[in-house]
């Protein structure tokens, strides 16, 4: 017998009504997110693959669905050129020759880079390797890295689209 499956707008909004007993910081909500995020990224890199000849990146966006408040989903696409840091991005490089994947940066959405912030002395140790990435976010040290890892000078006023 074949198991029915639920939507995700029944599981929303079953979760929205048990939301006032439990509610989720953002850190928590990012947190659930990450369940299935390495097969995931396993699944981008064979895409990358077969679409690209050289390295290239595995680009991580996480978005609110709009109806759905309490449901977040994260898109995986890979691409040939490093893109212009973003909140609510995750970034890595694939290198082809060694077959090894590096991580470069996370920029968490806004309310979580404000809320770092807001808490940088009060923070516990294993946040802080985030708040670094979102005080890189803010000074443009992240868009400088893209800018040099695509190979452009460090005036030049765009990076290059992929």
């Amino acid at each position: 017998m074949k198991k029915k499956r639920e939507t995700v707008g029944k599981i929303s909004s079953e979760l929205m009504q048990k939301s006032h007993e439990n509610t989720h910081t953002p850190i928590e909500q990012m947190k659930e997110q990450l369940k299935d995020f390495e097969k995931n990224i396993d699944e981008c890199i064979a895409r990358g693959k077969k679409d690209f000849i050289n390295d290239f990146y595995i680009v991580v966006v996480t978005k609110k669905e709009r109806l759905l408040q309490n449901v977040l989903r994260n898109f995986f696409y890979p691409r040939q050129t490093c893109p212009t840091p973003e909140w609510d991005q995750t970034v890595y490089k694939y290198n082809r020759k060694n077959g090894c994947v590096e991580f470069l940066w996370v920029v968490p959405a806004k309310d979580i880079c404000d809320l770092l912030i807001a808490n940088a002395l009060d923070l516990p140790p294993e946040q802080r390797d985030l708040l670094e990435f979102v005080m890189d976010y803010n000074d443009g040290t992240l868009l400088m890295l893209a800018k040099k890892l695509n190979g452009e000078a460090d005036d030049s006023p765009l990076l290059v689209k992929g």
